[in-house]
């Protein structure tokens, strides 16, 4: 089982082998964490994020981490928000399961998460953070530590809450 921690801060800072970006299916940047991240790795990013080809919803592609102290990025498309019933929960638990996959196949032990689609997707923030802590404890069984970074209070307190409660 590993140690699920709730991190309050930023992402592009965290001392982990993989840091996973929430990005857009064209991986060639944009606003929030995925802008945050292309802006810290440097512009070596986004010519490698072009040899990708975008990304589909629900999956996961990895680049070096180039500036990070992240060794690789996994970049993931998580679902925009349409109500809940056109799979999105599924999509969303995906995203984390692709990138899990990802942290197996580059032996990262350590895996740093946003909280994916939450942004400008528009999932509900409760739903997210409660499927991303239980998809992690079912699919995560041989990474020491999964982070969740939380870049604002009340993100980081939600979180918080649902780890303690288990």
């Amino acid at each position: 089982m590993p140690e699920l921690l709730m991190v309050r801060g930023d992402i592009t800072r965290r001392p982990v082998d993989a840091v996973v970006n929430a990005a857009n299916s064209s991986l060639l940047g944009g606003g929030g964490v995925d802008g945050a991240i292309h802006r810290a790795a440097g512009p070596d990013l986004l010519h490698a994020c072009r040899l990708l080809h975008g990304c589909k919803t629900g999956s996961a592609k990895a680049t070096p981490g180039f500036r990070l102290p992240a060794k690789w990025i996994f970049h993931t498309v998580g679902p925009v928000w349409r109500g809940g019933n056109n799979g999105e929960p599924e999509l969303l638990a995906s995203c984390y399961r692709s990138c899990l996959d990802l942290a197996r196949e580059h032996g990262a032990k350590s895996i740093a998460f946003p909280a994916i689609s939450t942004g400008i997707y528009g999932y509900p923030k409760d739903q997210a953070a409660e499927l991303a802590i239980n998809t992690c404890r079912e699919n995560a069984a041989d990474i020491e530590r999964v982070e969740f970074v939380c870049f604002d209070a009340d993100t980081a307190e939600m979180y918080e809450r649902l780890l303690v409660r288990g």
